[in-house]
């Protein structure tokens, strides 16, 4: 029996036994993380493609504030046609111990209406953090994958023309301090809060540095002690990173997508005895022109008349038994056997939820 690719792909993927894994990859160092930074800024070089200034006003404003700055003043109520200038939004992210001089890269968003970046360069524009401090300055040219033309109301485009790259376009002007166990101890968090994991790491660590090296706050978060020099701290982070562990068991979940009809179940997924009853009802509508037409050299006009036949199909119901206890492969292939669509299947993993059936937690995003 040919099973659906969504069920072959979550049968594939989440049917395998659990097996070890880096802690590097199940959890992460507390303060080590990257800030977002933001800012603003023009493009320039468009060809032709910028904002239309009449729609943008801030657009105009901001070269005239730009071209006071470099001692250029316009006459007053000057009306500026600009086509090569857009407006944008520059977003980084400053990764953890980044250092002054290092290059990062940036996003360039128009906020206008230009319409297409692509050929621009981005004038030099400060990047702040959640905290108003300037982080890091922007500029440069930038790479934008998309392409399009336009010519007499017709238009072809691939990808996205108002969103762009400027790979290392931005450079670090301020770090970021980072307390890295300097006090003694570092907290390793866990990706996803279970018990049985936090457990396990703090065994695995204790096993390989000695008793009372780790131990667990709560189901995500593990105490670590660390060696007081940096050097030896550095060292004693990256091999507690590098030892494995088997993280527990995931409890029982079924996602659900109620726009795309997509649904993953992992393989804890378990039914009580239950039976399913699966059957389609489509009502069909054809319909054909009917035309009248006066007699040969009759008075009166042709007419053109619709007729529409309705017509309702019921295809039999069929009852599938699903035994108790089945795993995620019976139930891949109950499901399958009564035709059910990604559709059919979130009503019936609904109504097996509201049974008491489904012996997992449903999530519908």
């Amino acid at each position: 029996m040919k099973l659906p690719h969504f069920f072959v792909l979550a049968a594939l993927v989440l049917s395998g036994a659990a097996h070890a894994e880096r802690i590097k990859d199940i959890a992460a160092i507390q303060g080590v993380r990257a800030n977002q930074l933001f800012g603003y800024g023009l493009v320039v070089g468009l060809d032709g493609t910028g904002d239309q200034t009449t729609q943008t006003p801030f657009t105009t404003q901001s070269i005239a504030n730009m071209l006071t700055q470099m001692g250029v003043n316009l006459p007053p109520g000057i009306n500026m046609q600009l086509k090569n200038v857009a407006a944008v939004m520059v977003t980084a992210d400053l990764p953890p111990f980044a250092q002054a001089g290092q290059a990062i890269d940036v996003t360039v968003s128009s906020i206008g209406n230009a319409k297409s970046l692509r050929g621009g360069t981005l004038v030099m524009a400060p990047l702040k953090g959640a905290d108003g401090l300037v982080y890091a300055m922007a500029q440069g040219s930038l790479v934008v994958s998309g392409a399009g033309a336009s010519a007499n109301g017709s238009k072809v485009q691939v990808n996205h023309l108002s969103v762009g790259r400027i790979p290392a376009g931005a450079t670090v002007e301020r770090t970021v301090a980072t307390a890295l166990g300097e006090s003694g101890s570092i907290n390793l968090e866990l990706r996803q809060s279970d018990f049985t994991t936090a457990s396990r790491v703090v065994d695995v660590v204790n096993a390989r540095f000695g008793a009372d090296t780790a131990r667990a706050l709560n189901a995500r978060v593990v105490a670590v002690k660390t060696p007081l020099g940096a050097s030896e701290r550095v060292a004693f982070l990256g091999a507690i990173e590098g030892l494995e562990v088997s993280p527990g068991q995931a409890m029982a979940k079924v996602i659900i997508n109620a726009r795309t009809g997509s649904v993953v179940m992992n393989q804890t997924v378990t039914l009580d005895p239950s039976a399913v009853s699966h059957g389609n009802l489509s009502v069909v509508i054809s319909t054909a022109p009917v035309i009248s037409q006066p007699a040969p050299f009759g008075r009166g006009e042709t007419v053109v008349a619709a007729e529409s036949q309705i017509e309702i199909r019921q295809q039999p119901g069929e009852v599938m038994m699903l035994k108790g206890g089945a795993s995620l492969a019976d139930v891949v292939k109950a499901l399958n056997s009564i035709g059910a669509t990604p559709q059919d299947l979130l009503a019936i993993l609904q109504a097996l939820k509201a049974s008491g059936a489904l012996r997992a937690e449903l999530e519908v995003i």
